[in-house]
C-alpha cells in the first residue's frame, strides 16, 4: 500500500507541475496580448522620401530616416515579418495598393473621406495645414487674414491648395477681402524654394513638420496664426486586406500600450501630434 501511495502522489506532483508550468507559459501572452497574423512573412510598405521629418534620405548614407521609417520597423518587429520599403511616386500610391504591388502605404498621407472609397486609413498622428512665411517678413503678416489678396503655394500632391481655397473662401471672399492667389508647387521643398525667390508670399505644410524644417534652416520660417484644419495622418491599406488591417491596428495599439510609440514620437518632435489609440477612418 505504501508503494501504491508513493506512486499515486508522484502522479499527483507531477499533474500539477504540468500544469503550473502550462499556466507560467500562458501569462506572458495573455499579459502581452496577441497579434493577429497577417497571413505573410513580407510587408511591402509604399514611401515617398521627401516629407522630413516623417521620411527622407539621409543625405550622407541615403539610408531612409524619419518618423514613419521608424514606426515601420516597430510595427514589423511587434507582427514578426520582414518590412520591404518601396519607394514609388505619390500619384502612384494609391493604385499600387488597390492592385496589391504593395501591401501598405506608410508615407505621411493624409486621411480624407475622398481616399476612402478603396483604402481604409489606420490614422496614427494629428496634422493640419499650417500658413508660414519667411521670418523676415513674419511683420507683413499679424494674423491669417493679412494673407487674403496674397500668393500662397502648396504641394498639389496633397489636399492642401484645395484647403487654401477653401479657407479664403471663406475668410477673404466672404468678408469683401480679395481672395488668396492659391499655387500648387511640386512639392513642399519646392514650395519653400518659390518662398524663397519671392514667387510666394506664404505657403502651406503640415504644422507638425514646421519645427523639423526650423531646425534645419536655421529658423527660416515664422508660422501664420494656427493650423487651419484639423486632420489625421494614416497608414493606407486596401479595403480587401483585412488580416493586414486587424495585425496593424493590434500592433500599433500594442506600440502604445508599452510606450514606444510615444519614445518614437519624442525623437522626432512630434509628441504633440500624438493620437491616444488606433483609429480606423477616423473623423476629420
Amino acid at each position: 500500500m505504501n508503494a501504491f501511495f508513493r506512486l499515486r502522489g508522484r502522479v499527483t506532483l507531477a499533474v500539477a507541475l504540468v500544469a503550473a508550468a502550462t499556466t507560467l507559459c500562458a501569462l506572458p501572452a495573455a499579459q502581452a496580448g496577441t497579434v493577429p497574423s497577417i497571413g505573410k512573412s513580407t510587408l511591402i510598405a509604399a514611401i515617398v522620401p521627401n516629407y522630413p521629418p516623417f521620411e527622407y534620405k539621409d543625405p550622407a548614407t541615403d539610408k531612409l530616416m524619419g518618423f514613419d521609417v521608424d514606426l515601420g520597423e516597430a510595427l514589423a518587429a511587434k507582427l514578426g515579418v520582414t518590412l520591404q520599403w518601396q519607394e514609388t511616386g505619390f500619384e502612384q500610391m494609391m493604385s499600387a495598393l488597390t492592385t496589391h504591388r504593395v501591401d501598405i502605404i506608410l508615407s505621411g498621407m493624409t486621411d480624407l473621406p475622398a481616399r476612402r472609397s478603396a483604402v481604409d486609413f489606420l490614422d496614427y498622428i494629428t496634422t493640419g495645414p499650417q500658413f508660414y512665411t519667411l521670418k523676415t517678413r513674419a511683420g507683413e503678416f499679424p494674423d491669417m487674414a493679412a494673407l487674403c489678396g496674397k500668393t500662397v503655394g502648396s504641394s498639389r500632391r496633397t489636399s492642401f491648395p484645395s484647403d487654401t481655397a477653401n479657407w479664403s473662401n471663406a475668410n477673404c471672399v466672404k468678408a469683401g477681402k480679395k481672395p488668396i492667389n492659391v499655387v500648387g508647387t511640386d512639392g513642399s521643398s519646392d514650395a519653400r524654394m518659390q518662398l524663397r525667390q519671392a514667387r510666394l508670399d506664404a505657403a502651406v505644410q503640415g504644422g507638425e513638420t514646421l519645427p523639423y524644417q526650423n531646425s534645419v534652416e536655421q529658423n527660416a520660417y515664422a508660422p501664420i496664426g494656427k493650423p487651419f484644419l484639423s486632420q489625421y495622418t494614416g497608414i493606407g491599406i486596401a479595403k480587401s486586406n483585412a488580416a493586414i488591417t486587424a495585425g496593424l491596428t493590434a500592433a500599433l495599439n500594442q506600440l502604445i500600450a508599452d510606450g514606444t510609440y510615444q519614445k518614437l514620437l519624442a525623437k522626432w518632435s512630434l509628441q504633440d501630434h500624438a493620437v491616444q489609440k488606433a483609429v480606423l477612418n477616423a473623423d476629420n
